[in-house]
C-alpha cells in the first residue's frame, strides 16, 4: 500500500504541476482582481474537483458492484485514454499555449469562474475515472480508496494554489519557460503511458 501511495503522489504531483485551464483562470483572476480574487477562484476550482472526485468514486464503486466485465472494459478504455494523453504530452512538449488558445474554457473570474471552469470541462471527469482506479490495490474498497486518493489529489492541488498565489508572477513565468515545460511534459508523458500500460495489463 505504501508503494502504491508513493506512486500515486508522484504521478498526481506531475499532473497538478502541468498548467491547464484551471491554472489560467486563477492567473487571470489574480491579474484582474489581485490575490483575493485569485484565492476565490482557486477555492471554486477545489470545489469543482471535489464534485468530480465524488462522482468518480461512487460511479466506479457502483459499476464494479453491478458488473465486473463493465469495470474491466472501463479499465481498458481508460488505459487507452491515458496512453493517448501521454503521447499528446510528448508531442507537444515544450510548446507554450498561444494567448488565443489559452483563453478557451476560461469563464470570468472569482469563485464561480473556478467552479464552472472545472465542472464544465468533461476531461476532468474522464481523467478521474481513468486515473484513480489504477491505484486501487487488489481487494481494497474501490469507493473508499478512490475517495482517499481523490482527497490527496485535491490536497496537492490546494498546495499548488498556495504556491501559485504566493509567487504568481515568478511561478507562471518559470513554468512557461520552454525548457521547463519540455521537461514537465516529457515526465508526464512517461508517467501517463507507463500507467496506461500497467492499467491495461493488470
Amino acid at each position: 500500500m505504501l508503494l502504491t501511495f508513493l506512486a500515486f503522489v508522484g504521478a498526481a504531483t506531475l499532473i497538478v504541476l502541468l498548467p491547464g485551464p484551471d491554472t489560467l483562470v486563477v492567473v487571470r483572476s489574480i491579474l484582474k482582481g489581485g490575490r483575493r480574487q485569485g484565492t476565490l477562484t482557486a477555492l471554486g476550482n477545489l470545489c469543482g474537483l471535489s464534485v468530480w472526485v465524488a462522482a468518480a468514486a461512487f460511479g466506479l464503486a457502483a459499476m464494479l458492484e453491478a458488473s465486473e466485465v463493465g469495470y474491466a472494459v472501463l479499465r481498458i478504455v481508460g488505459a487507452c485514454y491515458l496512453v493517448l494523453l501521454g503521447v499528446q504530452a510528448w508531442r507537444s512538449r515544450g510548446r507554450v499555449a498561444q494567448p488565443e488558445s489559452a483563453r478557451r474554457g476560461i469563464l470570468g473570474t472569482g469563485f464561480r469562474a473556478g467552479v464552472l471552469t472545472n465542472l464544465l470541462n468533461p476531461k476532468v471527469g474522464v481523467f478521474f475515472v481513468t486515473f484513480l482506479p489504477g491505484f486501487v490495490p487488489q481487494g481494497a474498497s474501490v469507493l473508499w480508496t478512490t475517495l482517499l486518493f481523490g482527497g490527496i489529489f485535491i490536497l496537492l492541488t490546494a498546495l499548488y494554489w498556495v504556491l501559485l498565489l504566493g509567487l504568481a508572477g515568478r511561478v507562471t513565468a518559470w513554468m512557461n519557460t520552454p525548457a521547463i515545460r519540455r521537461r514537465l511534459d516529457a515526465a508526464t508523458a512517461a508517467v501517463l503511458v507507463g500507467f496506461g500500460l500497467r492499467l491495461a495489463t493488470e
